[in-house]
């Protein structure tokens, strides 16, 4: 298998094929804007929200880098968490998953098409198994709010 498959089934993986542990597709799926913004009481936690903004920003930007188009919208890693509002508002949260989604397809069309040579250079493949890393990491805490908010289906 090249490297490039590799880490385009990873990519999937964190995003929406189950392997060892729930993707993202399956951490959000069924979530209303409501569930979505929810924080527990007195706890400093970022909502789902909040982690799909954070998520969805990082993607973006890679994508663009990959892509050689310039990227102008420079946030730091807190502020990354409120890239859009969250007016705990159904059909603005819809909008943030397709973005989400598109972030995702774009950086695995992106990906698809580099080269194994161009996979070596500039530290490409450790960015990306780093946003996968990330991806998990982000997932398993939408997963964790969602338990304790008592969204998360008991079939799972």
């Amino acid at each position: 298998m090249k490297r490039v498959d590799l880490l385009l089934n990873l990519l999937d993986s964190t995003f929406s094929e189950e392997s060892w542990y729930a993707p993202f597709n399956d951490a959000i799926e069924g979530l209303t804007a409501q569930q979505a913004v929810w924080t527990p009481a007195g706890e400093a936690v970022k909502s789902i929200w909040e982690n799909v903004n954070h998520l969805t920003f990082y993607k973006e930007r890679l994508a663009a880098n990959l892509e050689g188009r310039e990227w102008t919208n420079d946030l730091d890693g807190d502020e990354t968490f409120y890239l859009t509002e969250q007016p705990a508002n159904d059909q603005e949260w819809k909008r943030i998953i397709e973005r989400s989604e598109k972030a995702h397809h774009q950086l695995r069309q992106v990906l698809s098409a580099i080269s194994e040579e161009e996979l070596k250079q500039q530290s490409l493949e450790r960015k990306l198994l780093d946003i996968m890393l990330h991806d998990a990491y982000h997932t398993g805490q939408i997963i964790q709010l969602r338990k304790m908010q008592g969204s998360w289906p008991s079939h799972r």
